[in-house]
């Protein structure tokens, strides 16, 4: 048991997860599970490119088949706006709906969280967004019933409380993040990802790396101030044990099993174990929390739009998210370093499959970077269009995300961001 460090600091954690249901085929249950629901009219939110591969129309079969009515929502944008999740939640409140189904990336599904959101308890946009950026307002009741049915292994958002958008005015991204936006249940079906391109695959599964690294390296919970009420507990709470054991069994997934996904998409065994190990880095960080890589990258993918991955839709230039978390990366845990040499090592075995051979050592950035080489990432933030002169305006984005940076597990300032970016420019 952790030391609770005095009685002004917390001695609590807590982990909610969302049910869910995995394995090859499992999305053929879909229609079950939502009945299990109890509603009989869904807003079904998608992509316009999973619409295209097939998955979301055999979805609405399979819901439609219980005798459930069903609307398709279909212009989720791959990297959501406010505007865009506007749209759809003006659609969701003019259907009048009792239920909704998300079948995509984290971008579906953080679309059909917000939809529900605003639906249940209308109010704008901005007034959600996490402070400073936006107004960082509560729900104040559960909302409605949303299942989660994703296509890609990498944000985990079946498991999360939180939906990602860009703020093209402000040139930053950020979040909505509340205990009721988890979903309700999650169907995992490793066969709805076969057909990922290899740059897809790269990204969202260094997405999963990332995540369950920052939240096992996080600060850890009992450091936290003593909340004043229960309400006050932030959904990040620090590492903590229980967090722990999802990330690590996340992190020697992805060490395990990512390069074998992106060489072989038809490799359904690594494409399972992948997906898995996103929700369960969902469910890690969605504990934990992380820090300063998901920092940096909101205004790494908010600040300019001049990136066009390959694999991706081609319509607006955009940088996967993914990508835009690992870059910093290896130099931020070289700045953290010292704060937990211990379990940076731990990180290290768990990505390389071994022991670390020279404790006294930070193996965990070259562990990173052998990995982005080897599942073909982009060298660092100047692939993305970014120069020395960006510095100051990627710190000015990346310290408005106080809930995230809060969580570094040691104090950091603008001059050790700026130092992380530089250092990230390019890794190899």
């Amino acid at each position: 048991m952790q030391d609770t460090g005095g009685s002004d600091r917390e001695t609590i954690y807590t982990m909610e997860a969302t049910p869910l249901k995995f394995g090859p085929g499992a999305s053929e249950e879909v229609g079950w599970e939502v009945k299990r629901l109890r509603v009989s009219r869904v807003m079904l939110v998608s992509d316009p490119g999973v619409v295209e591969a097939g998955i979301t129309p055999r979805i609405k079969e399979l819901i439609e088949a219980e005798g459930i009515e069903v609307e398709l929502w279909d212009k989720v944008r791959v990297e959501p706006t406010a505007d865009s999740f506007q749209a759809a939640a003006d659609f969701a409140v003019e259907g009048g709906f009792d239920g909704f189904v998300a079948v995509g990336g984290g971008s579906s599904i953080d679309t059909a969280k917000v939809a529900n959101l605003v639906a249940t308890h209308p109010a704008p946009i901005m007034d959600y967004v996490n402070p400073p950026v936006g107004g960082g307002r509560k729900p104040p009741s559960p909302l409605k019933p949303l299942l989660a049915v994703p296509t890609t292994a990498g944000t985990g958002a079946e498991a999360t409380t939180v939906a990602v958008l860009d703020i093209p005015e402000q040139k930053v991204k950020t979040g909505i993040s509340h205990q009721y936006l988890r979903p309700n249940r999650g169907v995992v079906d490793p066969l709805l990802t076969v057909s990922m391109p290899r740059a897809v695959t790269s990204s969202s599964g260094l997405d999963v790396v990332c995540h369950a690294a920052e939240s096992f390296l996080a600060r850890p919970y009992n450091t936290r101030p003593k909340p004043k009420s229960p309400d006050d507990r932030p959904p990040y709470q620090g590492s903590n044990p229980i967090a722990d054991m999802w990330s690590s069994k996340a992190l020697e997934y992805g060490g395990r099993y990512l390069r074998r996904a992106v060489a072989d998409g038809k490799d359904v065994e690594a494409r399972g174990h992948m997906m898995l190990g996103a929700s369960l880095a969902g469910v890690g960080f969605g504990s934990a929390g992380v820090h300063i890589p998901h920092a940096c990258a909101y205004p790494i993918a908010g600040l300019k739009h001049e990136y066009r991955p390959p694999g991706y839709p081609q319509d607006h230039p955009f940088v996967p998210h993914g990508w835009s978390v690992i870059v910093t990366a290896p130099a931020a845990f070289r700045f953290t370093y010292d704060a937990s040499p211990e379990r940076h090592h731990r990180v290290a075995e768990l990505l390389s499959g071994g022991p670390v051979e020279n404790p006294d050592e930070n193996t965990l950035p070259e562990v990173l970077v052998q990995l982005m080489k080897d599942v073909g990432a982009p060298r660092g933030v100047a692939e993305f269009g970014y120069t020395e002169e960006d510095i100051p305006a990627l710190v000015e984005g990346a310290m408005k995300q106080q809930r995230l940076l809060v969580l570094t597990p040691k104090e950091v300032t603008e001059e050790d961001l700026a130092n992380i970016l530089r250092e990230s420019m390019e890794n190899w």
